[in-house]
This record gives C-alpha cells, structure tokens and sequence, in this order.
C-alpha cells in the first residue's frame, strides 16, 4: 500500500512538470515596435505626418518671426509713441503671443490625434498578423519583447520571421 501511494505521488509530480514543460513550450515574443517600423505601410504613415509637421512647423515660425518684427517695431517707437498707443500696441503684441501659443497647441493635438488616426489600422493588422500566425503555431501566449514592455529575457520562439511572412514582406 505504501509503495502504491509513493508509486501514484510520483506519476502525479512527474505529470505535472510535463504539463509545465508543455506550458513553457506554448510562449512566443515578438518585438511588436520592431514589426511596425519595418512595415511599408508604418513608413508611408511617417512620411505623411513628416509632411503635416513640416507644415504646422512653417506656419508657426512665420507668426513668431510676425511677432518678433513687432516687438522690434514698436520697442524702436515707444519713446515717440504716446501712451495710449503704446498700451494698444501691448495689448497687440499680448493677443499675437496668445494666438501663437493657441496655434502651437492646436497643432500638437492634431498631429496627435491625426498619428493615433494613421497608426491605429496599421497597429490592428500587425496584431491580426500576429494572432494568426500564434493560432496556427500553437502559441498560447505571446509576448511583446519591445523595449520596456517588461520582458527581461526572450530566448523562446521569435515570432518575427513568420509575421513578416503572413504580413507580405
């Protein structure tokens, strides 16, 4: 009896570091930021938000560069100016620099939203890539190995290869 019970506490260790084992084999990483930025599509994305950029970044400096010929215009006339002027064209330059701080959010929070916009589908078929290729491998679990995704050691299967595979390049 007591061979039975150390015989049956032995099958049931061993199963479960086999189980284990298996479980262990069911885990993939692949660095998902490395995917997107090879991806045709992530570089078009790129260079359209480098042109809207490019744009805001014009259209700021011209209203800086409209302030500061202000600045320099009225600093040289101030002391033939009279008061009232002086005070109008302080409340002018005040407006222009709250107009320029306003444009310069503005523009911030649309090539946000416009970079959430373009990276968003490109973000779901890298996604939908990776779950097909995981199904089909077998995978239960994968991991995003990007840096700072809290992976600290990615020696299993690197999913990479396949992905780019399923995805056409």
């Amino acid at each position: 009896m007591k061979q039975l019970k150390s015989l049956l506490i032995a099958a049931v260790l061993l199963l479960g570091l086999s189980q284990t084992a298996t479980a262990q084999s069911k885990v993939a990483h692949i660095d998902v930021s490395e995917l997107m930025s090879q991806m045709p599509e992530m570089k078009a994305a790129n260079s359209q938000l480098e042109q809207l950029s490019k744009s805001y970044d014009t259209e700021y400096r011209t209203m800086v560069q409209e302030f500061q010929a202000k600045i320099k215009k009225y600093d040289g006339e101030a002391a033939t100016a009279g008061d009232a002027l002086n005070e109008t064209r302080a409340k002018e330059v005040q407006d222009l620099q709250q107009r320029i701080q306003q444009y310069q959010q503005n523009a911030t929070k649309e090539l946000q939203d416009k970079q959430e916009a373009i990276y968003k589908p490109i973000l779901e078929k890298s996604r939908n890539a990776i779950q097909k290729v995981a199904r089909a491998k077998g995978y239960l679990y994968v991991l995003d190995a990007s840096t700072g995704s809290g992976v600290i050691l990615a020696d299993g299967p690197d999913l990479m290869a396949d992905v780019k595979k399923e995805l056409g390049f």
